[in-house]
C-alpha cells in the first residue's frame, strides 16, 4: 500500500505562487506515475498535471501549462506541483495521485490512479 500526504495549499491573491508537496511512503517501489488533481465545488475531479516517477516526461492540463511545473525528488519520495500566475479558477481542492499500472502519462482519467491523499485546498482570491 502507498500513503500519500499533501501539503502546501493556502489563501494567495492572483498572480501569486504556490508550491504544494505530496510526500509517498509504503510501497513506494509499486509507483510508475504520480499525477495531481484538483475539483472545484461542484465540478467533477479534473487532471492537472503527471509525471513518471523515475523517469520520462511530464505532462499538463493545456489550461496550466506555463504557470504550474511537476517535479519530483526521488531521495525524499515527494512530488511537487509548482504553481505561478495563480486565477481565480485554479481555486479547488488538490490531490496528489499514485498509479502503480504502467499506462501512459498522457492517460488522465482518475479512475487508473489507485492511491489518492487526502488533498489540500487552494484558493485564490482576484
Amino acid at each position: 500500500q502507498v500513503q500519500l500526504v499533501e501539503s502546501g495549499g493556502g489563501l494567495v491573491q492572483a498572480r501569486g505562487s504556490l508550491r504544494l508537496s505530496c510526500a509517498a511512503s509504503g510501497g513506494t517501489f509499486s509507483i510508475v506515475t504520480m499525477g495531481w488533481f484538483r475539483q472545484a465545488p461542484g465540478k467533477d475531479r479534473e487532471f492537472v498535471a503527471a509525471l513518471g516517477w523515475k523517469s520520462g516526461p511530464e505532462f499538463y492540463k493545456d489550461s496550466v501549462k506555463g504557470r504550474f511545473t511537476i517535479s519530483r525528488d526521488n531521495a525524499k519520495n515527494t512530488v511537487y506541483l509548482q504553481m505561478n500566475s495563480l486565477k481565480s479558477e485554479d481555486t479547488a481542492v488538490y490531490y496528489c495521485a499514485a498509479r502503480s499500472r504502467i499506462i501512459a502519462v498522457t492517460q488522465t482519467d482518475p479512475k487508473t490512479y489507485n492511491y489518492w491523499g487526502q488533498g489540500t485546498q487552494v484558493t485564490v482570491s482576484s
